[in-house]
């Protein structure tokens, strides 16, 4: 039993020796260049696409009920990396974004996609538009508003009797 302790103790301190010696030669292949390489990715990784509208809501005023409309909402990235817009979505069916560019928009350039109304409603209408991107918050909203009138040709109710 006694040559067991000594063999562990013996294996015991090479081991330590080996952890040791490959310690002091990992630090060695560090090298400045790969420290900066590393510094440069992670300062990359932190620059993400802005995307700006040229309005963050739009009012079409008073429309009356059923009568379609649109407008244009205008973009720029203003960040520092490529602007990706994956997709649009509204916040019902009543309103359609359509046209805009799935292509990545490069730092200072400009892009716009349209809003489609059906004039569904009545009164004082608001309706938000999602906009998913890679930016750093990941989604942006729009805003359309309008006030929906009363259909001319609508039937009027009965008036109740009395």
């Amino acid at each position: 039993m006694n040559i067991m302790k000594k063999v562990f103790l013996g294996f015991s301190a090479l081991c330590m020796i080996a952890f040791v010696s490959c310690k002091e030669d990992a630090s060695k292949k560090i090298e400045e260049a790969n420290v900066a390489q590393a510094a440069e990715r992670d300062a990359v990784a932190s620059k993400f696409p802005v995307i700006e509208f040229d309005k963050k809501e739009h009012d079409f005023g008073e429309i009356e009920a059923k009568t379609p409309v649109e407008t244009v909402f205008k973009y720029t990235n203003t960040g520092e990396a490529p602007l990706v817009i994956t997709d649009i979505k509204s916040s019902c069916g009543c309103t359609v974004p359509k046209d805009w560019s799935r292509e990545p928009l490069a730092a200072g350039e400009s892009g716009e996609f349209t809003v489609k109304f059906n004039g569904s409603g009545t009164n004082k209408v608001s309706k938000t538009i999602t906009v998913t991107a890679n930016t750093e918050k990941g989604t942006e909203t729009v805003k359309i508003t309008a006030f929906v009138k009363p259909d001319p040709n609508a039937a009027k109710p009965a008036a109740a009797q009395s």
